[in-house]
């Protein structure tokens, strides 16, 4: 009995071991996999990195902006120390006139070689020979006031440069009083507001007086 049991047994263990070849196999064949995907990852990597400049590309587009011309420069001058009716004046012998004209003129009236007309005032010394053409009444040399208009005028002739305005006249020449602060014995000081336009000479038509 003790041999029947024995031989038994050896059966047993030898069926066991049999049954445990083919599961070790399998391990084997799939650790042997997972060390073939392992080495196969930094092929595939250096694959990707070998050529980044393709996977990149940016298209570079340049763009072209085109200055758009405007029809009309302006300048201001804010609270200037100048009288406003001299202002005025000078105001209407620069309107209709090409920026440097009027320039010009001012410069002559700072030598006293051209006088502006002031025909709404009372003046002694009428100085007829010294007034501008198609003006008549009397005239003054108001130096204060031409030097902040000739100053003014060579900003406005700027701006005309910057706009694209191209043959520049003076289409407004407006002055009006600004706010007057008090000076000795209750006096109030010149203040005054100016305000210039320019526009191009071949796009505007002038209407005829009557």
């Amino acid at each position: 009995m003790v041999e029947e049991v024995k031989q038994t047994e050896a059966i047993l263990e030898s069926s066991h071991n049999e049954k445990k070849k083919p599961r070790a196999k399998k391990a084997k064949e799939e650790t042997k996999k997972e060390e073939a995907i392992v080495v196969e990852e930094p092929k595939v990597e250096t694959e990707t990195n070998a050529n980044p400049d393709s996977e990149k590309k940016v298209e570079v587009k340049k763009i072209i902006t085109k200055k758009v011309a405007k029809e009309i420069a302006i300048a201001n001058a804010y609270s200037l120390s100048i009288s406003t009716k001299q202002s005025s004046a000078i105001g209407k012998m620069i309107l209709r006139k090409p920026v440097d004209r009027a320039i010009e003129m001012l410069e002559l009236v700072l030598q006293e070689k051209m006088a502006v007309p002031m025909t709404a005032l009372e003046i002694p010394h009428r100085k007829r020979s010294l007034m501008p053409a198609g003006f008549g009444g009397g005239g003054r040399f108001p130096k204060n006031a031409s030097k902040e208009f000739i100053n003014l005028l060579k900003q406005l002739k700027a701006n005309c440069e910057t706009n694209g305005v191209e043959n520049p006249v003076i289409t407004i020449a407006m002055s009006n009083i600004a706010s007057r602060p008090f000076r000795k014995e209750g006096r109030r000081a010149k203040s005054t507001h100016v305000h210039l336009e320019a526009r191009d000479k071949t796009k505007l038509i002038f209407k005829k007086k009557k």
